[in-house]
Order: C-alpha cells, then sequence, then structure tokens
C-alpha cells in the first residue's frame, strides 16, 4: 500500500543515514583525538581502568623524582665517605712514620691536626638539601622507591638507606653497661693478690642481650646509657697505660675484653707484671709486683665514628694512634661501601621504575588510542555510505510524486 502520509523508505532512509553519520562523526573524533575511548560514555571499563593506569604514572614520575634526590644524596655522602677514606690513609702513613725513633714527632703531629680538622670539614659540609649522612645527625633516611596495587588498594615502598657518623664527636659518657671496677680502685702488691681478691671489670650488659646492636638498628636506643651498643668506647687504665676498645655489632662482653686485654698489652702493659683474665665476661686483673697500680674504667656513647680522631697524639703515644687509626680507617671503608650498595640499589630501581612508566603508557595507549589505519579505512567506507544513503533518501522522497500519475 502507497501513502502520501507515510513514506517507509524514506524513514528507512532516514534512520540508515543518521546512524552512519553518527558512525562517521565518531571516526572523525577518533582521528582528531586520537583516542578510541575519549569518555567514560565511549566504554565505561575502559575508561576507568585508563585512569586509574594514568594516575599510577604520575605517581611513578613522583617517584623517580625521589629516587633521584635520593641518589643525589647518596652520592655527596659516599663522595665525604671516600675523601675522609683518603684523608685517613694519608694521616694513618704519617702516624707510622711517627714509630721511628728518629724523627720530628711534633712536626709530624701538626700535619695531622691539619688532616683532622679537613675531615671535620668535609662531614660537616657533606649534604644534600639539608640532609647530611655522615655528620650524626640522621640515623637513617627513607627514600620512596615503589607503587604498589593490589586488590585491596595501593601502598608506598621505601629503600631505608642507613646513616653513617662519621664525625668526630665523643659522645656521652655512659651511666652503667660499660663495666665498673669491683673490689677495689688500687691493685696492691703480690700479696694483696694472693689473698685472692684480684679486681675486676664487671659483666658488661649489651642492648638486645645476645651481643652488641649497631646504632641503626630497629631495637637500639641510642639515648639508653646503661647498656652498650655499637660504637660505644671502653677505656680501662692500669698505673699509667690505658687501652680501649670500640664496640662492634655483634660483640658479646668475651669479644669486649679480649678487645680491652689487646689493647693494653700492645699499649705498654706488662705481661709478667700484671696477670688479664678473662672469665665469664669479666676482666680478672692481678698485679704480680709489690708496687700498687692504681685503675679505672670509663666508657662512653661513641657516636662519632672518627671519635678518637682528635685525641690521636703521635707524640706522647704513638703505638696507640696507629691502633686507633686502624678501626677508624676501617669506619670511613665500610660507611663509603654501605652508601655504595644503597646507590646502586637506588639506581637499580630508578630504572626500573622508568621502564615500568613506559610499559604503562604503552598498556594505556593499547586500551584507548586510536587504530590511525584502521581509522582511516573506516572513513573512507563511510563517506562512501553517506553518499549512497544520501541518493536513497532523495529516491524515498520522490516516491510521493508518483503517485500524480494515479489522479491523471
Amino acid at each position: 500500500m502507497s501513502s502520501i502520509l507515510t513514506n517507509t523508505s524514506a524513514m528507512v532512509a532516514l534512520q540508515t543515514m543518521k546512524g552512519i553519520n553518527a558512525n562517521l562523526n565518531k571516526t572523525q573524533a577518533d582521528i582528531s583525538t586520537g583516542k578510541s575511548v575519549a569518555s567514560a560514555k565511549d566504554n565505561a571499563a575502559v575508561w576507568a581502568i585508563s585512569k586509574v593506569m594514568e594516575s599510577d604514572v604520575e605517581g611513578f614520575k613522583g617517584i623517580s623524582d625521589s629516587l633521584s634526590v635520593g641518589s643525589a644524596t647518596l652520592t655527596v655522602a659516599r663522595n665525604a665517605s671516600e675523601t675522609v677514606t683518603k684523608l685517613l690513609t694519608e694521616m694513618k702513613g704519617k702516624i707510622v712514620a711517627s714509630q721511628a725513633e728518629n724523627v720530628d714527632r711534633t712536626k709530624i703531629q701538626t700535619d695531622i691536626d691539619a688532616l683532622t680538622k679537613q675531615i671535620e670539614s668535609t662531614v660537616g659540609a657533606a649534604q644534600f638539601n639539608g640532609l647530611n649522612l655522615v655528620d650524626g645527625s640522621q640515623t637513617s633516611v627513607n627514600v620512596l622507591s615503589s607503587l604498589d596495587r593490589s586488590q585491596t588498594g595501593v601502598t608506598s615502598s621505601n629503600i631505608t638507606v642507613a646513616a653513617q657518623n662519621l664525625s668526630t664527636s665523643a659522645g656521652a659518657a655512659l651511666t652503667a653497661g660499660g663495666g665498673t671496677v669491683g673490689g677495689v680502685t688500687t691493685v696492691s702488691g703480690v700479696n694483696y693478690v694472693m689473698n685472692g681478691t684480684p679486681a675486676t671489670l664487671d659483666a658488661f650488659a649489651f642492648q638486645g642481650g645476645a651481643g652488641a646492636l649497631a646504632g641503626t638498628d630497629s631495637a637500639a636506643d641510642p639515648a639508653d646509657l646503661t647498656e652498650l651498643i655499637a660504637g660505644d668506647k671502653i677505656s680501662i687504665k692500669i698505673g699509667s697505660v690505658e687501652g680501649s676498645y670500640v664496640v662492634q655489632k655483634g660483640d658479646t662482653g668475651d669479644a669486649l675484653v679480649a678487645g680491652l686485654k689487646t689493647s693494653l698489652t700492645t699499649n705498654g702493659l706488662s705481661d709478667s707484671d700484671f696477670t688479664l683474665t678473662l672469665n665469664s665476661g669479666e676482666l680478672q686483673i692481678e698485679n704480680n709486683t709489690n708496687v700498687g697500680a692504681a685503675i679505672s674504667a670509663s666508657a662512653t656513647r661513641g657516636t662519632g665514628g672518627l671519635a678518637g680522631l682528635n685525641t690521636i697524639d703521635v707524640v706522647n703515644s704513638p703505638t696507640t694512634a696507629l691502633q686507633d687509626i686502624e678501626g677508624m680507617l676501617q669506619t670511613s671503608i665500610d660507611a663509603a661501601a654501605s652508601f655504595g650498595s644503597s646507590q646502586k640499589r637506588i639506581d637499580i630501581q630508578n630504572e626500573f621504575v622508568g621502564k615500568l612508566t613506559d610499559s604503562l603508557k604503552t598498556g594505556i595507549g593499547v586500551m584507548v588510542d586510536t587504530d590511525m589505519e584502521e581509522a582511516s579505512a573506516r572513513l573512507q567506507a563511510l563517506q562512501v555510505q553517506q553518499q549512497l544513503a544520501t541518493q536513497a533518501l532523495s529516491i524515498a522522497n520522490q516516491q510521493p510524486q508518483g503517485l500524480l500519475s494515479l489522479f491523471r
């Protein structure tokens, strides 16, 4: 049935043209914006996923900046530690030279004092953006390293860098834990010792119990002056001879008193005049002479790894100076190695974050970017369809004109 009121063919042609025009507009928008999913109405699920990933990309840019700053900070700290190591090595050479009898130790001491001031200057200046990892002002620093997303949410991860204390501060005196002189403060003659009451340096207490903790350990409390941690310096003096030992991580009472005994004998305490015996973490001191000898003990929180640098005296104690410089040199070497290891880890993480960011961008592009080759082919096809739809609509609109011939 034909009707002049309802042109079904024109209606069909018109709807077809609208669909073609809509697809053509979408294709043109895809080409002009470069995105096949430009808004939530295009594909809500894909758009939501892409926006989450884009936010992660922005987060990783901040992480990359944090890692770069962390690496730069460690570069400063590592260079400072290496410089200190170089200066200490030079100082050691002068101390070794002072061991000879026919040298001017006063002039050598002047050089050592100058090197000490240079070390202090280096440590004080080794800061990046106000953060100094070698002067004892920090125990550790966290560098933002990752953004971890899971089904339960997002968390950040850090790389913890242990600070190294290369200051020359001697630290606070310990109130206990460094051992106390038991019995008497003077070991008299041989008859007194034969009575079975030698002086003893009492057992030592360590934070953590099993052995000395490092000052940066989570269980360590540097403010607690009643128990020992790594870095504390123990000194004991028998008569005119003084020995000292710097606590190392993991030390027990036996290790500590063994170090004291070695220091005392190295510094000139005669094995035949005094007997030093280790007994369950105690150092027993027996005088084998008829001359009384005063004894004393002290302990300081050795917050500075180079705490003994200002007390090096090659004029009066060249042997002690050689012993002390060796320990401080090892401290600076360990500090530089620690910073180098941490910096390498940060640099590796920074490289990984960069590659991860590129991968995320690629993934986002796969989901939302326009396939330009496909869009080009589709555009041409739709343009042809649009032309055909226009002609079809034109033909459909001419159909009512044919009805006039029925009334002639």
